[in-house]
Order: C-alpha cells, then structure tokens, then sequence
C-alpha cells in the first residue's frame, strides 16, 4: 500500500489514545506549535509531528514491546534526519494526558529554534 493511503487509513482509524491526545496537539494548542498526525517521514508513518520544531511524537500500544528493534531503527533514523522522537504508552495518555502534554511542552520549549535570531547566536 502507498505510503499516503496507508497514513490516510491510520489517521480515519486512530487508536483511542491518538485520538485523545491529538485533541491537545491540534490547532496550535501547546506552545503555539504545529503538529500533523500519521506523517510519513521516509519509510515511517509518525503519529504526531511538529516538522517546524523538528520533533516527533509516538503513541505505543502493546504491540511495539518498549524500544523493540523496529522501534530502535526507526528513532536512528529519524534522529538522522534531525527529528527529535520522544514516546508514550497509551495508557499514560489515557490516563495521565496532562502529565504527557507537559512533557511535550518541555521538550519543545528545550528544543533550538528553527529559525534562530542572528541576534541571539552572536551576529549583528
């Protein structure tokens, strides 16, 4: 299957977790930030992606097993390509979505900026 029709299909049938959550990520809701969701990045599908901030954000059932090996190659290679990845269980955004929002927060407010000040990096 495509890539775009296989991103189309998960984004109508997200999880409840990923629908939970992306009603904190939609509309610029945490840090004035932009994310898209189910965003193919190379051969990967991302479940939540600022591309301006450069951060990815993965949603994990019980299906990936925590850092399994597939879960490992597709952070190196995002990591490659610049992107941040962070991760949750489901059951910490079903059941904790503040605490995970938070910690979204952090790591955006953390990250550099993409369009940096010359000001700020030492240039007139």
């Amino acid at each position: 299957m495509e890539t775009r029709t296989k991103a189309r299909n998960l984004r109508r049938e997200a999880t409840p977790a990923e629908r939970k959550l992306w009603q904190y990520l939609r509309a610029r809701q945490i840090a004035s930030v932009r994310f898209n969701r189910q965003v193919p990045v190379g051969p990967f599908i991302c479940d939540f992606v600022a591309r301006g901030a450069k951060l990815v954000v993965e949603v994990d059932g019980g299906q990936h097993g925590w850092q399994s090996e597939q879960d490992r190659e597709r952070t190196r290679f995002l990591e490659a390509k610049g992107y941040r990845v962070i991760r949750f269980w489901n059951n910490d955004v079903m059941e904790r979505v503040g605490g995970v929002v938070s910690e979204i927060e952090r790591v955006l407010v953390e990250l550099p900026s993409p369009n940096p000040s010359r000001k700020r990096e030492g240039n007139p």
